[in-house]
Parts: C-alpha cells; sequence; structure tokens
C-alpha cells in the first residue's frame, strides 16, 4: 500500500536508519521514534496507518507502549508489528496477547517484514472500507426507522381515535400523540361556533390544559385566516410572516418577548355550524414545522373528523353498556385490566389449577421511586410512563397471561401453567427489561427507571385462595425493596 504511513520505533540506532530507508524505498512515509517515550507525541502529530515497535526500547519498553496505544480509544485500531531479538515463545505470546497485530523476530528477514506489513495494511484497509459501509448502513437503519416509526405513529393514531370514545377523549388524545409524534411544544384543539368565541378543548404539554380557553381571534391571525378559508396556514418563521405584521407591532409596544418560532393551524369542518381548527406551534429553540409535518397532522385530522362525527352520533343504549362495561373492567389510563377484573381473573384461575391439579404463579410489579417522576416531571409525564410500562408488559408476556394495574404505580401479571423456579426468571427479565428501557419524558427526552418485583405461587404452604395469593406476592414485594429495590424476591 504505497504511501502509507508508518511509525517505527527502536531503540537500536542502525536498525532504525536501516528499517526508514528499506520503508521509504517501498514507498512508504515513515516517521521515527528512538524512544518509547518519544512515540505518544509522534502518534498525535503523524496519525500513522501502521507502528512497528521494538520491544527493548528505551524509557517505556515495547511492551508497555502496546498496553498504552491498545487503551487509549484514538489509537485502539491501529495495527502494531512487534519486533524482537527475544525468543518468540516467550515474546510472541505475551505481544500478541496485549494486541499486537503480529510478531517480527530479529534479525528480520527483509521480504518477511515487508510481506507482514503489507498484510496488516491490506487489512486495515478492508476493515476501514467495512467500518464506512456498517456506519453508511446504520445511518440509512436509522432513516428507515425514522420513517417506519413515523407510519407506526400514524397507524397507532388512527386505530386509537377508530376506537369507541367520546369527542373529549378523541381531542386530548390527538393534541397529545401528534405532539409527542412530532416533537411540538404545544399542540391545541380549537373548536368555533358560528356567533361564538372559539375556545381551546384540548392541549398537550401546556398549562391549564384541563381549562377551556375562549380565543380572541384578532390575537392570532392564523387560527382567523384558516377559520374563514378552511385551507391549512404553515408559517415557517413568526419572525418574517407578512400575516403577523400587526401582531408583531402589538408584541413590540407591549413589550413582548415572542417564544413561538413556526405555526400549523389545521381547519376541519364537523357539522354545518361548528368548525374547528389543530393548532401546533414549535418555540424558538427549535427546528421549524415543515410540509410533511403538516401533511402528517392533515391525514390524522382527516381521519380524527370522521371518528368524532361518529362518537358524536353514538345514541344507543346498547352501545353505552358496551362502553360502560369496558371502562368498568379497564383502567382508562394504561389500557390493561383494573384491580375489579384483575380480583375475578385471579379468582377464576385459582379454580382452574385446584381442579386440573395445575400451578398459577403472580408477579406484584412496582417501579421504584415513581413520586419522583412526578415531582420531577409532572404527572402528565408520569401517566406516560405508566402506560409505556403497561405496553411494554404487554408485549412481554403470552397470550394466556393477564396483565393488570393494581393501583398507583403497581402491576400485576399472572401466569397460568407456570410454577415458582419459571416465574422468578420470567420476573428477572422483566426487571432487567425495565432497567435497560429508555422511557418517554416529554417533548424527545427519556428517563430511567428500576422496578421491585414479588413473586408467589398457588398452591403453596400457607396459600389458598386468591387473596393468599396476593398477600404472599405484597410480602415478598416488601422484602425486595427492604433489600434495596430493583431486585426478585419470593
Amino acid at each position: 500500500m504505497p504511501n502509507a504511513r508508518i511509525l517505527v520505533a527502536d531503540g537500536d540506532g542502525a536498525v532504525l536508519q536501516t528499517v526508514t530507508w528499506l520503508l521509504r524505498e517501498h514507498g512508504y512515509d515513515v516517521r521515527t521514534a528512538a524512544s518509547g517515550a518519544d512515540v505518544p507525541a509522534v502518534l498525535l502529530e503523524y496519525t500513522p496507518d501502521l507502528a512497528l515497535l521494538d520491544v527493548t526500547l528505551p524509557g517505556i519498553d515495547g511492551y508497555q507502549l502496546l498496553e498504552r496505544i491498545k487503551s487509549d480509544p484514538r489509537w485502539r485500531e491501529l495495527p502494531v508489528l512487534i519486533m524482537s531479538g527475544l525468543p518468540p515463545e516467550e515474546a510472541a505470546v505475551r505481544a500478541l496477547g496485549l494486541g499486537a497485530a503480529d510478531f517480527v523476530k530479529k534479525p528480520f528477514r527483509v521480504k518477511e517484514l515487508l510481506a507482514r506489513i503489507q498484510a496488516q495494511l491490506r487489512m486495515r484497509t478492508i476493515l476501514r472500507s467495512a467500518s464506512e459501509a456498517l456506519s453508511q448502513a446504520n445511518r440509512e437503519l436509522e432513516r428507515v426507522r425514522g420513517e417506519a416509526e413515523h407510519r407506526r405513529q400514524l397507524v397507532d393514531i388512527l386505530h386509537e381515535v377508530s376506537e369507541d370514545l367520546s369527542t373529549g377523549e378523541i381531542y386530548h388524545l390527538l393534541a397529545r400523540r401528534v405532539a409527542r409524534a412530532l416533537e411540538l411544544t404545544h399542540c391545541s384543539v380549537i373548536l368555533a361556533k358560528a356567533g361564538e368565541r372559539p375556545r381551546v378543548v384540548a392541549t398537550a404539554f401546556e398549562q391549564g390544559s384541563e381549562t377551556i380557553l375562549e380565543l380572541e381571534l384578532e390575537r392570532y391571525p392564523e387560527i382567523q385566516i384558516a377559520l374563514e378559508s378552511g385551507r391549512a396556514v404553515l408559517v415557517e418563521d413568526v419572525a418574517t410572516s407578512p400575516i403577523y405584521e400587526g401582531a408583531r407591532a402589538r408584541w413590540a409596544a407591549a413589550g413582548m418577548k415572542v417564544t413561538v418560532r413556526s405555526v400549523i393551524a389545521l381547519p376541519f369542518a364537523l357539522q354545518p355550524n361548528q368548525a374547528g381548527v389543530f393548532f401546533l406551534r414549535r418555540s424558538v429553540h427549535e427546528p421549524p414545522l415543515t410540509r410533511e409535518d403538516l401533511e402528517f397532522a392533515d391525514t390524522v385530522v382527516r381521519a380524527a373528523v370522521t371518528a368524532i362525527q361518529r362518537a358524536q352520533a353514538l345514541e344507543s343504549t346498547k352501545a353505552d353498556n358496551r362502553r360502560l362495561e369496558q371502562l368498568a373492567r379497564t383502567d382508562p389510563l394504561t389500557r390493561v385490566l383494573n384491580r375489579r377484573a384483575l380480583t375475578e381473573r385471579l379468582a377464576a384461575e385459582t379454580e382452574r389449577v385446584k381442579r386440573y391439579e395445575s400451578e398459577v404463579s403472580l408477579l406484584l410489579i412496582d417501579l421504584d421511586h415513581f413520586k419522583k417522576v412526578n415531582d420531577n416531571y409532572g404527572h402528565l409525564v408520569g401517566d406516560d410512563v405508566l402506560a409505556e410500562m403497561a405496553a411494554y408488559l404487554q408485549g412481554a408476556v403470552r397470550a394466556v397471561d393477564v396483565v393488570a394495574r393494581y393501583g398507583g404505580e403497581e402491576f400485576v401479571v399472572v401466569l397460568p401453567e407456570t410454577g415458582s423456579q419459571g416465574a422468578q426468571a420470567f420476573a428477572e427479565r422483566l426487571r432487567e427489561g425495565v432497567e435497560s428501557r429508555a422511557f418517554t419524558r416529554g417533548s424527545g427526552g427519556t428517563l430511567q427507571l428500576t422496578a421491585s418485583i414479588g413473586v408467589a405461587t398457588f398452591p403453596a404452604p400457607g396459600i389458598d385462595s386468591p387473596e393468599d395469593l396476593l398477600a404472599a406476592a405484597d410480602q415478598a414485594l416488601y422484602r425486595a425493596k427492604a433489600e434495596g429495590r430493583n431486585r426478585v424476591r419470593a
């Protein structure tokens, strides 16, 4: 590999001169070091493609120098050939064990030395090409994953708004899910009836999200334009857009500091006398909204309008009864079974165990220090974490298993046909999964959590009923927490 840069370090001046001349005659760019202490400075200045080090260097010997090079991330991939006049049984084993690419015995044969150098340089070129190809593949994979995640988010939102939800639930779901998907600072749903002021009916990541606010349209020219024209308004830069010319003058006169950078106002129609606007905003510290963001939101809203209209038309008693029954059995935040439904399922499982002489195990899972999440990030983030935890558990269990929210940050997993040993192994996998998981924390951030898990199995001595099973799991959970949390106990 002509023009390759080679560092040669040898305490024998004659050998150093000979090797340098030889390598330069074969087209290599060579730098030299007469002692081990000189090598680090040459590495920083020269950035070689290969290093040829003598074992008996003065100052720092070749072994110490090799160990230092391989422990430094900057030079870890640098191929190093060790030269030595020591017996190869001793020197070669030690050098290769420390990470040397090859070993050359002194006195060396010229052709062999050149062949070994060429082989290592070829290997370095192959590894570099493979690394670059891998990096490019990883970049492409991240791009594809990003597109797939965008599509997945869209499908998830469309699936959720297609469910039997009230209009208020759909508005809040849309605001929060679209805000999360597009990493928005603010996302609001605004309704407008003829003869009335528009009002905010749902928000995400904003103060007073539970309060319905009335808007003065003169303060929101983008919403006014969207309502009057029926067309979407995309403003990439609020500071320069002409539609804010009058508003900017009022802001300046009032000494207001504008923190919004870009805006989308997306109108939709519900009834002849009612319309709405999906209002998306990003702050001055975030990238502007784009045409792709507008298209994503438009797809969601168009599908949501159909769901909203259907929700407004649901009046039959049968449909209401089905929803009430579902709500009675399902935790509204996490969408897993609630405590009442868990009690019923657990009673049925224990009866089945008695009838068929089988086993059933129960895991009681508690998120450690969960109060800090609510205290540090707010209850909206805490709710998202609980929903993510429930989704993680549902994805980890079998089809026959049961996941329920027991209360607060506690979850229960019921494992039919599973003994104590298998339940503990599964609980340990769950604990490791929670510890390694990055939970969503608002706009683009993540946080780490751990879980303590108590395990109990029915039947067992002293466990004769569903209540005994829950109590035994609760005692095991107490032991896990008392022993330091983030562990499984039975």
